[in-house]
Formats: structure tokens, C-alpha cells, sequence
């Protein structure tokens, strides 16, 4: 069960405007990431469902962070089938790489927000009239900034969180933020192999301080 309120979630994730993404499959390490994260003001984390331990790594992880304010949510979801899965084991939000409509209607009644991927404004509209607040730009390289900025022209109601193609350096972020980002998720941009092969945690740490600091200047 989650922890946190729907509106919790999306208010914190509006607030600080930076979603870091990741996959591991040792939980020691799994951990130390999401701790690095929080200390650098990253108090939203998602853990990518991408490898064959990542439910039970998952599970281990909401348990290690059951103390704590980390608000943890599972990405690459497929199906409604996996999104039941994971907020039965403490799933705060679910991020999927495409729209799925019954993900929507699972998350809504269980009152979890769902950032769902879309590449087009009838895939954002689509999503929105689910009950989508924050719609995922995934691959967000394919369109960049300039398709942010045009669909905001149009409807400035819209929240977007570019996922893919966003670089943790101050020109990439400024350029998302600027164009109407409402936040911008980041992978191995932000916790790279470098950093985990070193167990540079503090590293990481400063890394995501840096962005989020980047992120609000912007705005």
C-alpha cells in the first residue's frame, strides 16, 4: 500500500522538478542510490522494473525506506496486471512508456498517480480525459524542447515530464524548463556507471543538488 497521498506525490514531484530513474538488481546498492537521491533533494525516486529481480529488489527497497519521507515508484509498467502488483508492494506512483488505459483506471481507483509515456497531443488529451495530472514525453529526444513548447502554446493546462534526451548539464535542463517542462526525469544522464562503479553515493548526491538547483533557477 502506498504511503503517501496522490496529491503528496505530485505536489512534491512538482515541487522539485526532477525524477531520477534506475535500475539494479543488488539491493545494498538499490539503496544507496535512493538515499544519495534524498540527500540531494530528490525525495521522489523510480525504480525501473527492467531486470528479473527488480519486484523482489523492489520490495526490499520499500522496506529499507519504510522510515523514511523517499517517495518510491515503479517505471516501465506494462500492464495493469504489473501496476497491482507493485502498489501492493508499496508503489507510491507507476510511470509506464505508453499510454494503457486500464493502468489509468487501476491507478485512478487505487488513487495513484500514473505518468504514462506520450509522443503526441491526442496521446496527452487521451491521457488526461484518464485522470492523468503529469504526462511522461517519452522518447523525449525524439520531439526535444520545441515539442514542449508547442503543446503548451495550445494548452498551458498541460504538465509534461520529459523522460530520454534530457543531459544533466545546465544548458539541456534550462532548455526543457524553459520550453514549459513541468519536470524532467533522468536515467544514467544523472546516476551513471561511473558513479555507481565507484560507489561514489556522495558524488551522486552533489550530481542531483546540482540539477535541482539548475531546475529552479530556470524557472
Amino acid at each position: 500500500m502506498a504511503r503517501f497521498s496522490r496529491l503528496e506525490v505530485l505536489n512534491s514531484l512538482l515541487d522539485i522538478g526532477l525524477l531520477p530513474l534506475f535500475y539494479h538488481a543488488e539491493v545494498d546498492v538499490a539503496v544507496d542510490v535512493v538515499s544519495a537521491c534524498a540527500r540531494g533533494g530528490a525525495r521522489l525516486v523510480e525504480f525501473t522494473n527492467r531486470g528479473e529481480l527488480a519486484y523482489p529488489v523492489f520490495t526490499e527497497l520499500v522496506r529499507r525506506c519504510a522510515k523514511t519521507d523517499v517517495i518510491l515508484g515503479v517505471g516501465s509498467v506494462p500492464d495493469a496486471p504489473t501496476a497491482a502488483l507493485f502498489i501492493a508492494s508499496g508503489a507510491n506512483f507507476i510511470v509506464s512508456p505508453s499510454l494503457n488505459p486500464e493502468v489509468a483506471r487501476l491507478c485512478n481507483r487505487r488513487k495513484i498517480p500514473y505518468l504514462p509515456g506520450c509522443l503526441t497531443p491526442t496521446e496527452i488529451a487521451t491521457a488526461e480525459e484518464l485522470g492523468v495530472e503529469i504526462c511522461k514525453i517519452f522518447p523525449g529526444n525524439v520531439g526535444g524542447p520545441e515539442f514542449i513548447n508547442a503543446v503548451m502554446a495550445p494548452c498551458p493546462w498541460t504538465r509534461l515530464l520529459p523522460t530520454g534526451g534530457v543531459d544533466a548539464t545546465e544548458e539541456s535542463v534550462n532548455a526543457w524548463i524553459k520550453a514549459g517542462a513541468a519536470a524532467v526525469g533522468m536515467g544514467s544522464k544523472l546516476i551513471t556507471s561511473s558513479l555507481l562503479k565507484a560507489h561514489d553515493y556522495d558524488g551522486l548526491a552533489v550530481k542531483v543538488a546540482q540539477v535541482i538547483a539548475w531546475i529552479k533557477a530556470a524557472r
